[in-house]
């Protein structure tokens, strides 16, 4: 160890098109969603996370609201170090620093060069000495106690809130993977263009979301359905506010075609899998991450169709932070991190 090592703070951060996770001494310090608000005339930041959401769709020609990715990777690279500078102020409660930053960050598997170098480019900008970066799928296994640095292949489907990243890891590698900018957001967006065309409601994105985890659902039978939901909304017909119940059927229906397209990924990346790795993979099944995994009725929906045990990763959500925190820790025996 270096002399100076205690002023290195060092931090695992899950960069996600919905929601960041930053990780410190194996504790989730910030889980907020990726979203700023700044000042129009100003161009102050006013929000960053859960205040700047609660702003999202209700705010006035003076406040805009900002999410700095797009389909896993940064499309607003001014709001993303501000979004960082501000999460990462979150862990010392607003006060500065005097430590520099060893970072490990999340990409999705199917990044480019230039892709990465706005991610380091952000991380550095927002204070980070140190940057390293780890492929999403692998952090995902990591996260859930799989020991990727054995000769055993094991199938990954990580269901992000802007990408889904499907892959088969073996030797601290990635063998074959897709990568699809279908997700969470594309959802999201499929209950509003729905509920618009077969209801004549407009709805915003948050309420959108809200209806997809209360009763979002993959097959429209299941063993234990959610109760009908209540949705507030314009009426486009004429133009006042007009509450309707969807049932999780209607829901299912609607995100057919989008999670159709996932499951032709999955045998894709089966398809190209070396025989030897699908034998393991017919053995170990298929493991889902991301808050995607929580869409009831995904697992045995994929298990259908591919014929193989999808198991759920436990709490989904932080897989990927918990596998880019070990990852951290051990940083010098994973020769993938990307520096």
């Amino acid at each position: 160890m270096g002399l100076f090592n205690f002023l290195t703070k060092e931090i695992a951060i899950d960069l996600g098109t919905a929601n960041t996770l930053i990780m410190h001494n194996d504790t989730v310090v910030v889980d907020e969603p990726s979203i700023i608000a700044f000042d129009r005339t100003t161009n102050k930041v006013l929000a960053v996370g859960r205040q700047a959401m609660q702003m999202e769709g209700k705010t006035h020609e003076n406040i805009r609201t900002s999410r700095p990715l797009k389909d896993g990777v940064i499309a607003d690279f001014s709001a993303a170090e501000h979004m960082l500078r501000g999460m990462i102020g979150m862990m010392n409660n607003g006060r500065r620093s005097m430590s520099s930053l060893r970072m490990v960050i999340c990409v999705p598997s199917g990044i480019t060069e230039v892709e990465k170098r706005a991610v380091r480019d952000s991380a550095e900008i927002a204070g980070a000495k140190d940057v390293y970066l780890i492929p999403e799928p692998l952090a995902a296994a990591i996260g859930i106690g799989i020991d990727v640095e054995q000769p055993v292949g094991n199938m990954i489907i990580d269901i992000g809130g802007g990408t889904t990243e499907i892959a088969v890891v073996t030797l601290s590698g990635i063998v074959s993977d897709q990568s699809l900018r279908i997700a969470g957001n594309t959802f999201d967006a499929d209950i509003t263009n729905y509920i618009r065309r077969q209801h004549n409601i407009m709805i915003g994105e948050r309420t959108a979301e809200r209806i997809k985890m209360e009763i979002g659902a993959a097959m429209p039978e299941l063993a234990d359905p959610p109760a009908d939901f209540a949705v507030q909304g314009r009426d486009l017909m004429t133009g006042t506010p007009k509450q309707i119940t969807v049932s999780y059927t209607e829901i299912a229906h609607c995100l057919d075609k989008s999670i159709s397209k996932i499951e032709e990924a999955v045998l894709k990346a089966l398809e190209i899998t070396p025989p030897e790795l699908s034998a393991d993979i017919y053995q170990t099944g298929i493991y889902l991450t991301g808050g995607g995994a929580m869409l009831r009725g995904l697992d045995r929906r994929i298990s259908s169709k591919t014929k193989l045990p999808v198991r759920i990763a436990d709490d989904p959500l932080r897989a990927v932070a918990r596998g880019t925190n070990i990852a951290l820790k051990n940083i010098d025996n994973y020769t993938f991190l990307m520096k």
